[in-house]
């Protein structure tokens, strides 16, 4: 069993994050969806005329690349696919934490081929999107469960999966004039 002591908790279904301005309970299924659609080409663009040591270059030890960043929402956009699924289809599934810093160390995010993880990017944000659109208004208070006390509805699913696209995207924005300067 892994070790979920070192897990923070979920963002609560009406979470407000500040530094992104992303206020969970404003974002509808549409407004996510337009958001999630677009996230391809901003992550390309926000990518783009990075040579490939900066976009590989961490600013801090703890910090992600930008490239690191690009696979964790590519990630993001696969698991999400299949934690909705699994809500849509189990009565309240429990979920297996992402283990961010595990998953970009085990699979080597910062050696990874950027058109690559662009690509990928693209296709699992659309699986995610035919995923969403196909979701009837009575599904979407359908749960998931990762920790006890932490239950999560298919629509905070949805919202979470557009929340880690725009703030990731504020993560790589904020770090690009840092490492160009280097």
């Amino acid at each position: 069993m892994a070790d979920l002591g070192d897990l923070p908790p979920l963002a609560a279904e009406g979470h407000v994050c500040e530094p992104c301005d992303f206020h969970y309970a404003d974002i509808s299924p549409a407004l996510a969806a337009t958001e999630i659609r677009g996230y391809p080409d901003a992550y390309r663009d926000a990518l783009d005329g990075v040579d490939e040591t900066a976009l590989r270059r961490r600013p801090e030890p703890r910090t992600w690349s930008m490239l690191e960043y690009a696979c964790h929402v590519r990630d993001v956009y696969a698991i999400y696919t299949d934690r909705v699924r699994r809500a849509l289809a189990e009565h309240n599934p429990v979920l297996q934490p992402m283990h961010n810093q595990r998953r970009a160390e085990r699979d080597a995010y910062n050696r990874q081929l950027p058109s690559r993880v662009l690509d990928a990017l693209e296709v699992n944000a659309g699986r995610f999107l035919e995923q969403i659109d196909a979701i009837d208004g009575t599904r979407w208070t359908r749960t998931v469960t990762r920790l006890p006390g932490e239950t999560r509805t298919v629509l905070w699913l949805v919202r979470q999966a557009a929340h880690e696209g725009r703030h990731h995207l504020r993560d790589i924005a904020s770090i690009r004039p840092r490492v160009e300067e280097c």
